[in-house]
């Protein structure tokens, strides 16, 4: 997420799933203002008082809730959704990242960070135990968002050095989407 977002002009920004609040509290100490949603209460605490003893409390508005739905009204210049996986079959991926997209103002950004591969280390991918993971393309295709309304600032694969559960190193694999909204065109007409 900081790689990604570090030349970006700090605006607003929503982020789904904060956990702890780490990536929002890094946007907020660059100048970002910055609302961020999580299911779990103890997560939102947590991330709190972080924000508090920062002293970004100002910049930082946290929300217990699911997805983009429950954020404040209104659009962001960045709507962000960093490793937002579930072991339920039923979690409504894709459906939370469209509503995410739906939050993004005309001239801003959806940045989707995912894990595109189980770990080296994981044994259960595929026992029904771990979410199906897959490439940035795919993510995007099943995203179905109008071409015309989106550009494909990023849709790759980056690789991650890692020290695994044992200690020895490992390679992950991130999925990463960034996409930026179209800013509206006006019509104008003859008065």
């Amino acid at each position: 997420m900081a790689d990604v977002t570090a030349d970006l002009e700090a605006g607003t920004a929503l982020e789904i799933g904060c956990g702890e609040g780490a990536d929002a509290v890094w946007l907020a100490e660059r100048g970002w203002r910055v609302t961020a949603v999580d299911l779990s209460p103890t997560a939102i605490r947590r991330a709190r008082a972080v924000a508090a003893e920062r002293g970004l409390s100002d910049r930082l508005s946290f929300v217990v809730g699911s997805g983009a739905d429950a954020a404040p009204p209104g659009t962001f210049d960045l709507v962000s959704a960093s490793f937002l996986h579930s072991w339920d079959e039923d979690f409504p991926r894709i459906p939370l990242l469209r509503a995410a997209a739906d939050r993004v103002a005309g001239g801003g950004h959806l940045l989707v960070v995912s894990h595109a591969a189980a770990p080296p280390w994981s044994t259960g991918h595929g026992d029904g135990h771990t979410p199906r993971l897959l490439p940035p393309e795919e993510e995007l295709r099943l995203l179905a968002l109008d071409p015309d309304a989106w550009e494909h600032v990023l849709v790759e694969t980056r690789r991650r050095e890692v020290t695994d559960p044992d200690g020895r190193p490992a390679t992950l694999e991130d999925g990463i989407l960034l996409l930026r909204r179209r800013p509206e065109r006006t019509q104008i007409t003859d008065a």
